[in-house]
């Protein structure tokens, strides 16, 4: 199930504070962007102002609105706990590998008490899958004793409490509060880090200091979307080795352009996933 932007349906499913520069806000409305123009090559905006900036960013997030209106968690989850045993899994392993060997998991620990006196050689059997497994078990079996000692199984909704747990570091409890609790988040993983570095959104390597820094572009109700946005765009358009440039609706605003091809054809075969045919309209192609 696809993680919705209500706490209700973040809950029953599977499953944003910063300074405004400039009062414009970038709009959840997928509404169509303006006639795409290819640059003829790209800007490098050395001398982007601080306005400049911002107001680039939130035109960016709004083309992204458009590119991927149904972006989401692509982690399975029904409850809190669920969609904080899949985040650690996910560690150095693909969603699609977690979502495989998540449903016999959940269905053997449901709750935070079976995490808790889970045999480690059997736990770690079932994650084996997802590599790492003996320091995941390990992440697992200390995330359900803590969660029964502190909070009587029932995992917590604020940043501060989520990362003293076992196995939850700061993105991973992002992940959570967005997608679970609908607590806005930004959430800094590899293509996240990646496609703002690009974009020249900051120049930070720390993802605690990406978080900050894209947080004060963009309006804080839309974090947690703009984090599956960006992940979504990563994952299908602006590739690490090779982006598909010459396909992509960001390009006007793009300070990398040119980074991948850009040609029109040859940029369109690199674009991925079911909403290729989507993101190639977009564009002309």
């Amino acid at each position: 199930m696809r993680v919705s932007e209500s706490s209700a349906a973040a809950r029953s499913g599977k499953a944003r504070s910063a300074d405004a520069v400039v009062p414009a806000a970038a709009s959840e409305s997928a509404t169509a962007p303006q006639a795409f123009e290819r640059p003829v090559k790209a800007n490098p905006r050395r001398n982007e102002t601080r306005t400049g900036l911002v107001r680039r960013a939130r035109r960016m997030y709004r083309d992204l609105t458009v590119a991927f209106p149904d972006a989401h968690c692509e982690l399975d989850f029904t409850t809190p706990l669920e969609l904080a045993v899949a985040t650690i899994l996910s560690a150095q392993c693909t969603d699609v590998r977690v979502n495989m060997t998540t449903p016999v998991l959940f269905a053997k620990y449901p709750d935070a008490r079976a995490y808790a006196e889970a045999d480690r050689t059997e736990l770690e059997e079932y994650i084996r899958p997802t590599g790492f497994y003996r320091n995941k078990a390990s992440a697992l079996i200390g995330l359900g004793q803590a969660l029964m000692e502190r909070y009587d199984g029932e995992l917590p909704d604020t940043l501060d409490k989520l990362v003293q747990l076992p196995g939850i570091g700061r993105k991973t409890a992002n992940v959570i509060l967005g997608n679970a609790f609908d607590v806005p988040g930004i959430t800094v993983d590899t293509h996240f880090g990646r496609l703002v570095q690009r974009w020249k959104w900051t120049t930070e390597d720390d993802p605690v200091k990406i978080e900050h820094a894209v947080g004060a572009l963009i309006e804080r109700k839309h974090w947690t979307m703009l984090s599956h946005r960006v992940i979504f765009h990563g994952r299908r358009v602006c590739h690490a080795r090779k982006p598909a440039c010459g396909a992509c609706l960001l390009a006007k605003d793009c300070p990398s352009y040119g980074t991948g091809p850009t040609d029109p054809a040859t940029a369109a075969a690199l674009v991925k996933g079911p909403e290729t045919e989507h993101l190639l309209e977009l564009v002309g192609l």
